[in-house]
């Protein structure tokens, strides 16, 4: 188990980084921006994110549900208080 988590991390700021190189959605660069403002280093930023990702992610199979990128967005703005 212990394997695993390493590799879903690396997934998951893979996630991040294609979501910053496409600007889809476009607050996720807005979101990195605004937290290294704040004073995170952009590593620790780019973890925030995924942790909302991952959220969503949770939400849409715990609830049997389609993406939505509104919650996302949403999720994003509530950083860096985490979800």
């Amino acid at each position: 188990m212990s394997e695993k988590k390493p590799r879903v991390n690396k997934l998951i700021l893979e996630v991040v980084e294609k979501q910053l190189d496409s600007c889809k959605p476009v607050q996720t660069r807005e979101t990195l921006e605004r937290l290294t403002a704040q004073g995170f280093n952009e590593e620790d930023a780019k973890h925030l994110i995924g942790s909302a990702i991952v959220a969503e992610m949770r939400s849409i199979v715990s609830e049997g549900r389609p993406f939505q990128e509104e919650r996302l967005v949403s999720l994003l703005q509530d950083l860096p208080r985490l979800p």
